[in-house]
């Protein structure tokens, strides 16, 4: 496990039930609206800060998940991506990362081709069945509740850029 996180570079994230819980609200004027954890963000900025770039593959496409990535200084960012692997191989193109240097975040069927090619593979512990075979890692909390935050920390644990990173907290 730790010979797998020390080789990445890149975190790529779902949204739907890996930065949420999976629930899309709909107002009477048709506004959606979705919960993020701030655990997750601040897990997010701290891999940033270590050197880790992160980006965001989803299958719907939402004005929130845009916002959000903006909030994060997410730029990598693909949504309305039914088939995963193409704006993975893209991302893959523009940064010059290989497989063994990213590690995917996913939930459910449509992020098993990703997860079956990254190095490293996680899933919340709420995804569907059929995601677990084909990670490495299973998270304790569930999608929107500290999943992302979960796998931040085992990163910046696993390549030891913890104590650096969190140095500045515990002064």
């Amino acid at each position: 496990m730790k010979e797998r996180l020390s080789k990445i570079r890149l975190l790529l994230l779902d949204v739907d039930g890996v930065m949420t819980d999976g629930r899309i609200i709909f107002d009477s004027n048709g506004i959606e609206s979705k919960f993020f954890n701030v655990k997750d963000g601040h897990g997010i900025k701290m891999v940033q800060r270590a050197g880790i770039e992160v980006g965001i593959i989803s299958g719907r496409g939402s004005v929130v998940v845009s916002n959000r990535a903006a909030e994060l200084g997410i730029s990598l960012v693909y949504q309305k991506s039914l088939d995963k692997l193409t704006p993975y191989r893209e991302i893959l193109g523009k940064t010059g990362f290989t497989d063994d240097q990213v590690a995917f975040v996913g939930d459910d069927v449509i992020d098993i081709p990703v997860l079956r090619r990254v190095g490293f593979a996680a899933a919340p512990a709420d995804a569907v069945e059929d995601v677990f075979p084909h990670v490495h890692f299973t998270t304790r909390n569930r999608g929107g509740w500290g999943a992302v935050r979960e796998v931040c920390d085992l990163l910046l644990r696993g390549q030891g850029k913890w104590d650096e990173i969190t140095a500045r907290y515990f002064s």
